[in-house]
Parts: C-alpha cells; structure tokens; sequence
C-alpha cells in the first residue's frame, strides 16, 4: 500500500509527457489535464484514508534503505496538502477550459500546469531535505514558464522579480543544505531527526536554522521578503493567478512547519519561534494595509494572501496542538478561500473587461447568483461565521490567548476587521454600484462573449470550491478532528522516525 506514495507525483509526469508527445492535439491536452487531476484527487482521498486509518506511510525509491536512498513519506499532514493540491489543481483544470486561449495552449500550458503540480506534490511526500530542494526548483522552472505564457511587458517584468527572489532563495538553501550535510552527514528528515540533538556546532546549527527560514520565508511570502509577490501575481493569465496564490505560498509554509516541528526543534527552533511570532504581527498587518490601498482586483487580493499568511506564521511560532491544528485548517481553509476568489475575480473582468474597481459595477444587479457565490469566499476570509474562515480564525486566535500573546491577538483581530473593509469595498464597487460606463451595452458584449461551455467552465470551480467553505464551516468538528490528529502527529517526531528508519528514537 505503501507504493500510493508515488502515485500524485507519476500521475502529473506521465499525464504531462502524453501531452507534450501529442502536443498539436490541444482538445486532447484539455481532456487529459481535467481527467489527470480528477484522478490525482481520487489518489489523493485514498492515500489520506490509508494514512489516518494506518499510520504513516513510507516507501524507499529504489530499494535503497534509508537514509541511503531516496524516501517519500505520508504522514497527515503531507496528506492533506495533497489532497488540497490535487483539489485546487482539478479546480484550475476545469476553469482554464474557460479562460485559457488556444495561443497558450499550443505553447504547453496544459503539460507545464502538471508538472507544477508534481512539483507541488513532490515537495510535500518528501521525506529528504535535499529532494525537497530539487522540487522546490521544479516548482520554480514550470511556474516561471507560466508566469510569462502570453509574452506581455508586465509579464515579463513581473516574472523577472518572481524568479530574481526565488533564484536568490534557492541559492541560500542549497548553502544550508550543504552546511547541514557537512555537520550531520545525512539529509534524510528522520535521521536528522535522531542524529541533530546528537551534535555539537550548536552556534553553526542556529545559522542553518536562519537560512532555511530566510529561504523558506521568501518562498512564503513573509515579511519582509514579501515584495516579489504582488509584483508579479497580477501578471498571468487568472488561472495561474488563481493557483498560485492558492498553493505556491502554501509550499514555503509546509516547509517551515515541516523543518521546525520535524527536523530542527531543539535551541535553533526557539530563535526561530520568537522570530516568527515578530514577522507575523508585521506580515499580517503590512499584507492587509497594502490590500486596502489597491482597487486593481487581482493586486488586492495578492495583497491579501500575505496577510493570511501571518495567521499561519503566528499560528505555528506558538507550537502548541492547538495552534499547529489551527494553523493546518487555516492553510487548507485559504487555499480553498484564495483560489475562489481569484476564479470570481477572472469571471468578473470577463463580464466587466476591466480589473480596475473604479471602472466597473452592477455585477450583482445583472448576475445576482455570481454576487452570493463571490460572498461565500469574501466573507469566509474575513472570518464571518459560520463559514470556515472564522472556525481557523477562531482555533488560531484562542491558541494565541491560551499561549499569552495578547499583543498578536489584537492585531490579528484588527486585520480580520480590515480584511472585512476590503472584501466590503470589492463588493461596493464591483458588485453593488451602478456601472459608471452606464447600463445595458457592456453587461449584454460581456455576456455574449463567454460560449455557454466556457461560462459552465468557469463557474463550476467556484461552485465547487464555494461548497467546501460552507461545508468547512457548517461541518467544522469532523475535519478538525483530522487536523488535531495531524497537529499530534507532527508533534511526536518518534512516529515519524519509526516509519521512515524502522526503529524509534
């Protein structure tokens, strides 16, 4: 059973390679890509299943026993992040039949879409410091090569900064991960695990630590290695917005939950803790202060998503089960959360033709139905209840009182009220105020110009991804059942080391 680890990365690859060998049949691309995710998010269900009724899962590639070889590891947490992955990545499938032209197409979106998915997946299942390196560059090469799909100056000039900071971040990790192999001879999680209390070099083992968070952290988007985000997100066609924002930051916080809870956790994970509850009092202010100042729709909401990550940030530094619980619901609730709102935001520039707030209005007046959609998510990252958003909020917040930090419970809840300004203002002006271009004309061209498939493409994500808030919400305790199992698990590294060495520290 252990051999379904591999499956959510093969699946992509070989879904990708079928493509790229019939690369003129682009209907062929389109069915593949939809089919190859809907089956990645079967895997996926599976493995999480095998996981939360079996233990860990882990499988040694090549026969290889670790820490010789390569090994991949499901645990709860890896599972459920793959399970939100192979979500968002079904979601997108569907939307770009909507959004995306054929130009894009014939220049391999469909084929570089998976492969960021198996790079996103492989990033996740591994169980070995230097692969996760290896995947973070193909995450990094595939979402490059999206970013730039189109070949227009903003895209140009916004992938630049995007893979300018990511090379930068890649080079500082691969000067930790060689650091670490010089100190401990293995870059196997578990057997760092075992081996690192082991050592001496405590001084050199802080640097490493600060280096993984400075990488880990640009690769997150926390302050104040944040500013290649919104200078690029806004860029891409919508559905590579829409992923990016849904998951790619997602990646460096796994990372840091990963490396801080499973691999480092003794004198270096204590500056570190201290360091994150700083960050994320200012990650999530900055974030939600540079949302407020944008009318541009995809530049507030990209704002938006480095606000929501100091929840995470603040969430993991207190390390207890509850936050750990709280902040692995509030990253599933965001990916979900984020993802949608950018799918609405595509939807609404198609009907609106234009991104700019102050230029559009009437969305609700002429599709009432796409206005409570576009609630559900707004709404849910404000923390309204009962939807899921103030469930994380609320297991988030109550970690930070029960740990004492009252201080970052404030202005957690001050940027929730802010959050809640923003989402009012997309919905004033987008949604609820007359057209200032007048009524009629430009309702009826943008609605003529969507093809009913293409319409059905596009709102069937958001419908989707709208029904997992409200059930989030409206079902809360059987998924944060699975979140507190995951958050117990990650704590106790013995279970972890068992499954990948075969023996407890």
């Amino acid at each position: 059973m252990s051999r379904i680890i591999m499956l959510p990365i093969l699946l992509p690859l070989c879904t990708a390679v079928v493509m790229i060998f019939f690369r003129r049949l682009v209907v062929l691309h389109r069915f593949l890509n939809v089919a190859g995710t809907a089956l990645m998010l079967g895997v996926s269900l599976v493995m999480l299943g095998n996981v939360q009724s079996g233990g860990i899962l882990s499988l040694q590639i090549g026969g290889w026993q670790a820490p010789f070889g390569i090994s991949l590891v499901a645990d709860m947490l890896s599972s459920i992040m793959v399970v939100a992955t192979a979500l968002i990545g079904f979601t997108t499938a569907l939307y770009s039949l909507g959004t995306i032209d054929k130009d894009k197409e014939h220049f391999f979106y469909h084929p570089l879409l998976q492969l960021l998915l198996m790079g996103i997946n492989g990033a996740f299942l591994t169980g070995d410091i230097f692969n996760l390196y290896v995947w973070f560059e193909v995450m990094l090469i595939s979402s490059f090569v999206l970013l730039v799909l189109g070949g227009k100056p903003e895209q140009l000039e916004g992938a630049m900064k995007y893979v300018t900071l990511n090379l930068l971040s890649s080079s500082i990790f691969l000067a930790a991960v060689g650091i670490l192999y010089g100190i401990a001879g293995t870059l196997n999680m578990a057997d760092l695990a075992v081996r690192i209390p082991m050592l001496g070099h405590k001084d050199l083992l802080s640097v490493v630590a600060v280096l993984f968070m400075i990488t880990f952290g640009i690769k997150a988007a926390i302050f104040p290695l944040f500013f290649w985000l919104p200078a690029s997100y806004h860029t891409p066609p919508v559905a590579v917005s829409a992923i990016f924002a849904g998951l790619l930051t997602k990646v460096g916080v796994y990372a840091i939950m990963r490396m801080f809870t499973t691999v480092l956790i003794h004198e270096e994970a204590a500056l570190i803790h201290q360091l994150l509850l700083v960050l994320s009092a200012f990650t999530m202010v900055v974030g939600v202060l540079g949302a407020v100042a944008q009318y541009d729709m995809r530049k507030l909401l990209s704002f938006h998503i480095i606000s929501q990550i100091g929840y995470m940030i603040f969430a993991l530094a207190i390390q207890s089960p509850l936050a750990i619980a709280g902040a692995l619901f509030y990253i599933v609730h965001n990916i979900v959360a984020k993802t949608n709102l950018f799918y609405i935001s595509g939807l609404v520039n198609r009907l609106k033709g234009s991104w700019d707030l102050r230029r559009i209005g009437g969305v609700y007046r002429f599709y009432p139905m796409l206005g409570v959609l576009f609630l559900v998510p707004a709404l849910g990252l404000a923390g309204i209840p009962p939807l899921s958003g103030f469930w994380a909020k609320f297991v988030v917040i109550k970690a930070g009182i029960d740990s004492e930090h009252y201080l970052l419970v404030g202005i957690a809840l001050f940027v929730s009220m802010l959050t809640l300004y923003s989402m009012i203002k997309i919905w004033n002006e987008a949604f609820w105020k007359d057209d200032p271009r007048g009524e009629g004309s430009v309702e009826d061209e943008g609605y003529l110009l969507i093809s009913s498939m293409k319409k059905v493409a596009m709102v069937v994500p958001i419908v989707i991804l709208g029904s997992v808030t409200v059930v989030f919400g409206f079902w809360f305790e059987p998924f944060f059942v699975i979140v507190q199992s995951a958050a117990v698990e990650l704590l106790d590294q013995g279970n972890y080391i068992q499954a990948v060495l075969g023996e407890r520290p």
